[in-house]
């Protein structure tokens, strides 16, 4: 694979393992600061997937390294997910669910973008990436679930 392209795919890899430890600090802030009864399934799904997430930025960042790039530190880190906020009204589940959907959207269409990227030229980053979307896709699947419920 040709050094340009190489670090197209590094570049791309990067910004999705930024989305994916940066939902990790969001999950935890509002699956702490919700409140009220109807808040606790979502606290307890959030809870749980702050794993996942890690598990995903450690896959990405194992993947940067071993096509040659290096892993940045947090002084590279730039937050985006302003949907993704803990709600100023600690009882807002809706707005909770609503920028839950929204990061899992934009990591959807992240990893759609490196998959296509990668198609023809590195497989294991394109395997990485399908299977990294499949949770995503599954995630965003139950928070729609969520939101029938509240509307």
């Amino acid at each position: 694979m040709e050094q340009a392209k190489r670090d197209e795919i590094i570049e791309e890899l990067t910004k999705v393992y930024w989305m994916e430890l940066e939902a990790t600090i969001n999950y935890l802030a509002i699956s702490v600061d919700l409140d009220g009864i109807r808040a606790e399934e979502i606290k307890k799904s959030l809870a749980a997937d702050i794993q996942t997430e890690i598990s995903h930025a450690k896959d990405l960042a194992s993947r940067i390294k071993e096509i040659g790039g290096n892993v940045p530190g947090s002084f590279k880190f730039k937050p985006i997910q302003s949907s993704l906020q803990p709600p100023e009204k600690t009882t807002d589940v809706v707005a909770a669910i609503h920028g839950v959907i929204e990061a899992e959207n934009a990591a959807i269409d992240q990893y759609n973008k490196i998959i296509r990227l990668c198609d023809g030229l590195d497989y294991v980053t394109q395997d990485l990436c399908i299977r990294l979307l499949a949770d995503e896709e599954t995630h965003r699947r139950e928070f729609r679930g969520f939101l029938k419920e509240y509307e």
